[in-house]
Order: structure tokens, then sequence, then C-alpha cells
């Protein structure tokens, strides 16, 4: 549909919808009055990684849009985790590492997002606040009657695990009821009246909206993005070595600039939409680049990503870095280093202590198929060992994109 509103032109020019419950009362809405608008996170790492980031640059669109974000951090659910399509539990953190995580993610936040009291500002909020006061009784009563056995089991997310005769437990089971409390007391307290998420939240968003109905009358919505993968179908985000971070001490900003200049070519400019602020206009001249030219919007993606999540110093820093390895065959000062005590490593060993593997027998399979160099030059014999001198530097490669620097 032809949307009126400039939040959900914006949405839908980038890529972000996917499903709206109503989609022409949310956008008639949108485009007469400020929208609060909320996404959760449950704090069970001390960072989100970029497989959140779609989240966040919807919560910066919903602002850019002149709306209100409100961040919901996890503080009472992430008790409980979120089992939606996931193959087992996951494990109960305690209230102290949920505070520690909570203060550490919110970090990243404050790089995408404007805070503060004004109407449009965006504000942190976590629903230990409310979830943490419920009384078991009169919460089955008042809350627990709106919700059917029956339509909850039929969810795609409690599907899986059931279809695969996974556990799924009782604590785990209610999460989808504490998602759709959090959006009637966020729309109590909050004025809130939209929920966004991925596209696997989809049940438990329309939970929320019709619990707002149902218990008082009020009229909310849900907006879902589609799921995000790569052009070969690999889940966004994860690399050889793990996860991409988005805190700067879980992943060096050299390392983030490297994720999205590594890019595929057919990716490039939906990543553009998605996760830079660059002009649409722009976008579609750089995305129309061909052979090695689609380097330069590679690059661009990385600068513009990393600006946002660690600033403008951080990937010009990133980026020369990589210029100096790439260009002049350099040891940048940016890439990762790994202190050898006594002079020499094995060679395996230095490859996962610079994260260029996951694993001993990742590093060994690294090499025998000829992807390990060693200052740059190729090596096959997985027993190597490589030695230091002091005061010197030997440079580790995995590919021609992936360096890590060896210091005695």
């Amino acid at each position: 549909m032809a949307y009126t509103s400039q939040l959900l032109r914006l949405l839908d020019e980038r890529g972000y919808i996917h499903q709206v419950t109503d989609a022409a009362a949310l956008d008639a809405l949108a485009a007469t009055t400020v929208v609060p608008g909320y996404i959760g996170f449950d704090p069970t790492a001390p960072s989100l990684h970029v497989g959140s980031l779609v989240q966040i640059m919807m919560l910066r669109r919903l602002q850019q849009a002149g709306h209100k974000p409100i961040v919901l951090m996890g503080g009472g659910t992430g008790k409980v985790g979120d089992p939606s399509f996931k193959d087992d539990a996951r494990s109960l953190l305690s209230e102290e590492i949920i505070r520690a995580n909570v203060a550490s993610i919110r970090r990243v936040f404050e790089r995408f997002l404007t805070f503060g009291d004004g109407p449009t500002d965006a504000v942190m909020l976590d629903n230990a606040e409310w979830l943490d006061r419920l009384e078991y009784l009169p919460f089955l009563r008042d809350i627990g009657r709106h919700f059917s056995v029956n339509r909850m089991l039929s969810f795609d997310s409690v599907k899986l695990r059931l279809d695969r005769e996974q556990s799924l437990s009782f604590l785990e089971f209610n999460y989808m009821i504490l998602q759709a409390y959090d959006f009637r007391e966020l729309s109590r307290l909050h004025g809130c009246r939209l929920q966004m998420g991925g596209s696997d939240q989809w049940g438990n968003i329309v939970n929320g909206v019709e619990l707002a109905r149902r218990a008082d009358g009020t009229e909310v919505f849900g907006l879902t993005t589609p799921l995000l993968t790569t052009a070969d179908g690999q889940k966004m985000g994860k690399t050889v070595s793990g996860a991409v971070w988005l805190n700067a001490d879980s992943l060096a900003p050299y390392d983030y600039w490297q994720f999205w200049r590594n890019t595929q070519d057919a990716d490039v400019g939906r990543f553009l939409r998605l996760f830079t602020d660059v002009p649409l206009a722009e976008i579609a001249a750089l995305e129309a680049l061909e052979g090695a030219e689609i380097n330069e919007a590679k690059k661009r993606l990385a600068d513009e990503a990393t600006s946002l999540a660690h600033g403008v110093e951080a990937a010009r820093e990133a980026a020369e870095t990589a210029r100096r390895t790439f260009e002049e065959g350099a040891a940048g000062a940016a890439l990762p280093t790994l202190t050898v005590a006594g002079g020499s490593i094995a060679l395996v060993d230095g490859l996962v202590g610079l994260g260029l593997a996951a694993s001993k027998g990742e590093a060994r399979r690294l090499v025998k198929g000829g992807g390990a160099r060693v200052d740059g030059e190729k090596v096959s014999d997985d027993a190597m060992t490589v030695t230091v001198a002091p005061g010197a530097t030997v440079k580790l490669s995995a590919g021609k994109k992936n360096h890590g620097l060896l210091v005695a």
C-alpha cells in the first residue's frame, strides 16, 4: 500500500516491513501524532550482536521520523529466557549478571539514539519494574484468562520445540504471556502504541496487541521485519570466529569494519539501506557498481556502519589500517594482537588466539587447505612453530582479508 506517514514510508523504502497488524490505522496514527514504539532486548550477554542491529536501526528510524523510541531491557523476562526458535532452554542468569549486562548494553544504544526528556527522545526502561512485583494468583486471574493454550501451542516458536520433541519448560512457556503483559504495561504507563521486532516475534507481538484490546480497550499495533539472511542463505551476524558483537570491548572496531567490508556483492545495497543513513539515491548508485568497483560500495558500507556503532574516528582508523594492510602490505596498528610468551608459539595456537580460527581443528584445516599465511607467505605445515623476535611482529592471515599480529 502507499503510506502517507513519514514513519511507514521510511521503513518501507529501506526494507524493514514484513508484517503489520493494521497498516492503514497505524499509518493514519503516525501521520497525525507522535507514536511511542518499543522493542525488547533480553540482556543475556554484556553486548548485543549484529543479529540485533536491524531492531536497533528500527528504533533509530522511529526517532528519525519524529516518534519516540522505547528501549525495553528484559531485566524481568531475562530471568526466564525467550524460547522462540531455540533448540534448548537458555541458562538462567543471576540478577547481578543481568544488571551488569544491561549497563554494558546501554552504551550501544547511546550511539544510535538520542536519549532525554523530550517528546521524541529515547528512553530505556526495564520490565523488572513491573514483572518483579507481580503476584501469581492475581496475574493468573486478571491476565491469564485472556490467553488460549490451544492458540499458544499453535505458534511456530512453540511448535518447533514440540515437533522436535525437545523439552519446553513451563517457565519458558510463560514468556509469551509476560511479553504481552510488557506491551500492555507500556501502553498504560508510557502511552506506547507500537511494538516492533523480528518476524520470529510475530506471535508474541499479536498476543500483546490483543491483550491491550481485551483488558483495556486500547488500540495498539505490531510491526515485524523480514527474516534477515545473507545472499547465500546464512544467518546474519555469524562468522567463522563467532558472533559479531556491537560493544568495542567484545569485538574490536577494526574487526567490525572488516565484517561489513566482507559483505557479499548481492547484499551491499540491502545492507546500506538497513544499516546506514546513506541516502537512497546514493545507495542506488553504489549498488549498481560492478566488478572491482563494488568494493568501493563495501568500503562505504563498512565506514558508515562502523561510524554508527563506534564513532567516526574509529571507522577512519579501521579503514586506514585496512588500506595499509591490503594496499601497502603493512601491519596496521588496529589489527588484533597476541603476545607470545617465550618468543614462539604453535601456528594453530596463534590462529586461534587471534580469532582467525574458532578451534585448533579449524586452524589445521585452514592450513592444510592453503588459507593460512605467515607474513604474507602461504604455509602448509599445521605443526609449524612461529618464532617472534623481541620487539618484532609477525602477521598471521586467514585468507586474504583476516589478519592479526603476533608480538613478543
